[in-house]
């Protein structure tokens, strides 16, 4: 029985009842490929294995006290959230009569718990093909969706908009409260109502502040509703195994190898403590387990300033740390907080946090087998998380649904067909909310979700970062350069800059005040170093002073290089995107801005175009004549450039004739 804090009363009707599970022959065959330690365990192994039992349990009964509030999370989840060992059967009896909404009609049942063999096969052969039928319409008129689906599908499968709470196939104790959180007002919400509660794979590229909150609600109450469904399945099967007859058992295939069956990421601990919120919205349970503990360890005072931007202040307000995971475990009554690892529901973690622990520097610590079984997965706020490190991502996500390792006391008799023949991606659920598109989640949405249900990428009809910032009187200028591959787009752009563009700049005559006042916007950190070094060693550049803000300045060096720039003792300033998404800084002295790269982020363009640029002329320090804007782009930077100039534009400036294109 599990180990309750001694801070939180004991609810009788919320104890779990122990049903041992049923071991065939089957299952034995299985876990004989572990090896015989797995199956077979001396004397001495298990009373060691209980002694080991005792002491987690004691460690977690010790460390669901407030007074552990300041520890560090993710040591704590390394130290008892990941025994191997803690993996229990033991669960509550479901109330009898309860209605769970298991008709032949409830996406559950028809994509994960009884999908038609014959029919998954053929998706199954579609997919391995690479063969995806393709459907693109308008949500709202504002809005493009374009839709994937295995090609062996010949009717459309275009979801029809839900336009009641009433119709989504919620479970009767959360569809009982669902009216009082979330809200269907939006097509958009409609839309995306439809598909996620059919367990389509969903990329939004249209995340905003006014929907966060929505988005984070509507995927509660779909994670929370997955989550409680396979438990009552497995319960009730626990039930009927353990009334059936040795000699004739019903066959019970209701769960993957491992417990946890939600994956949230999240850039920072205040997100996962708003996840988290949401799903205690959508539980509603009666007792919260290390509630303070986890609060006092992942929320922050909100950043009021009203001079940041909201964007900002949502991603950085609160407890920004970003390293971190935690489990949830569900019973009927209560939610428990630091569960460990593999007896939790729901696990929510930063993408470091995850890949801290597959890449452990003790190789003994190393873990993926509580990913193993993960059927929706969802990263919200993916354009903050690129910004940290996009590659996190992509470690966590090539982790996904693998075989195990170690058995972890899987009772493989009761692990669906699916599990064992290697197809669990193909039927998992990938839910990833941005507020924009990058080539990277472009690059996720073709290689990592490819599930049977099919896939939706959306995205907003662009008016144009310009349409903000034209009419300030300074030409902004567009420049497309040839550049024949992808993986060499680094290279002609290097080259493009240095002998087309920098001879430019150098030539320019110099201020009345002498300040330059040229900022070089730079995307990449990798741009960066190669710019910065050719500044810094090569002949063309020995009589420009430059200075720089990066990614990793300290905020000594980024005030020593603003107030250099600004009285004009630099004349260039190379900043980069990712110091900008950080740190956001009111740059002055700006009389002319060079990107050499476009921004992921449409306001950055803004920001620095509008507010960095706009700003100097309106100080009355130079003419609008005086300064300019030139932007660099190639073929392959065609999301960036959609987002600066607008959809419609976008096409002519990628493939039209003339590569210089100008803006007043």
């Amino acid at each position: 029985m599990e180990e309750k804090s001694e801070s939180e009363p004991d609810i009788e009707d919320d104890e779990e009842v122990e049903v041992k599970p049923t071991v065939k022959a089957y299952n034995a065959l299985l876990q004989s490929l572990y090896g015989p330690n797995d199956t077979e365990e001396s004397s001495e192994r298990k009373a060691k294995r209980r002694k080991i039992e005792k002491v987690a349990e004691e460690e977690e009964q010790l460390g669901s006290s407030d007074e552990d509030a300041g520890e560090d999370v993710l040591e704590d989840d390394e130290a008892d959230g990941l025994d191997r060992d803690a993996f229990d059967d033991e669960e509550e009896v479901i109330v009898d009569g309860e209605d769970d909404n298991a008709g032949s009609n409830d996406p559950y049942e028809i994509h994960f718990a009884n999908p038609d063999d014959n029919e998954l096969k053929r998706r199954l052969d579609a997919i391995r093909s690479n063969q995806w039928r393709t459907e693109k319409y308008s949500i709202g008129g504002k809005i493009n969706a374009t839709l994937h689906s295995p090609a062996c599908i010949s009717s459309s499968t275009v979801r029809k908009p839900v336009n009641a709470i009433s119709e989504l196939p919620l479970k009767e104790r959360l569809s009982r409260h669902a009216d009082r959180f979330m809200t269907l007002e939006q097509p958009l919400d409609q839309s995306l109502a439809a598909h996620l509660f059919n367990y389509d794979d969903i990329l939004l590229g249209n995340r905003t502040l006014r929907n966060a909150g929505p988005f984070r609600t509507m995927t509660a109450f779909h994670t929370v509703n997955h989550v409680l469904k396979g438990r009552d399945k497995v319960i009730k099967n626990n039930e009927r195994l353990a009334h059936a007859d040795d000699t004739d058992s019903p066959e019970c295939r209701d769960q993957g190898f491992v417990r946890p069956k939600v994956l949230i990421m999240a850039g920072t601990r205040q997100m996962a403590a708003n996840h988290a919120d949401a799903i205690v919205n959508a539980f509603q349970p009666d007792q919260q387990e290390n509630r303070k503990r986890f609060d006092d360890a992942f929320t922050g005072p909100l950043d009021e300033r009203e001079h940041v931007p909201e964007d900002h202040r949502e991603l950085f307000g609160g407890n920004d740390s970003d390293d971190f995971m935690t489990g949830l475990k569900f019973t009927r009554k209560t939610l428990k907080f630091y569960s460990a690892f593999y007896n939790s529901d729901i696990i929510i973690a930063s993408p470091l946090g995850i890949r801290k622990i597959i890449e452990n520097e003790d190789k003994k610590k190393r873990d993926h087998d509580f990913l193993s079984s993960i059927e929706i997965v969802v990263a919200d706020q993916a354009d903050a998380i690129q910004m940290q490190n996009w590659e996190n991502v992509e470690i966590v996500f090539n982790h996904l649904n693998l075989e195990l390792r170690d058995s972890h006391g899987c009772d493989f008799s009761r692990v669906r067909n699916w599990y064992l023949d290697g197809n669990a991606k193909h039927l998992r659920q990938t839910i990833v909310f941005s507020a924009y598109i990058t080539p990277e989640m472009n690059r996720l949405y073709n290689t990592h979700m490819q599930n049977v249900a099919g896939k939706i990428k959306i995205a907003p009809a662009y008016p144009g970062a310009i349409t903000t910032t034209s009419g300030l009187g300074f030409r902004q200028t567009f420049s497309r350069f040839d550049s024949p591959s992808a993986p060499g787009d680094p290279d002609a752009r290097f080259k493009y800059f240095t002998t087309a563009l920098l001879p430019r700049l150098l030539k320019l005559p110099k201020p009345a005040d002498g300040a330059q006042g040229i900022l070089i916007f730079v995307p990449t950190y990798f741009d960066f170093l190669r710019l910065r070094n050719y500044f810094a060693t090569s002949t063309q550049t020995e009589n420009i002073s430059f200075g720089t803000i990066h990614d990793y300045s300290e905020k000594s060096e980024q005030r020593r290089a603003q107030a250099h720039f600004r009285n004009g003792r630099h004349s260039i300033l190379l900043y980069t995107q990712r110091a900008h998404h950080f740190y956001r800084l009111r740059m002055k002295g700006v009389k002319r801005v060079v990107m050499y790269g476009l921004p992921d982020n449409p306001i950055f363009y803004q920001e620095v175009v509008e507010g960095y640029l706009g700003a100097t002329i309106n100080e009355g320090t130079v003419d609008p004549i005086e300064t300019s804007v030139r932007n660099v782009f190639s073929k392959w930077d065609g999301l960036r450039l959609e987002r600066i100039v607008g959809t419609e534009r976008v096409r002519t400036m990628l493939a039209g004739k003339g590569d210089t294109f100008d803006f007043v």
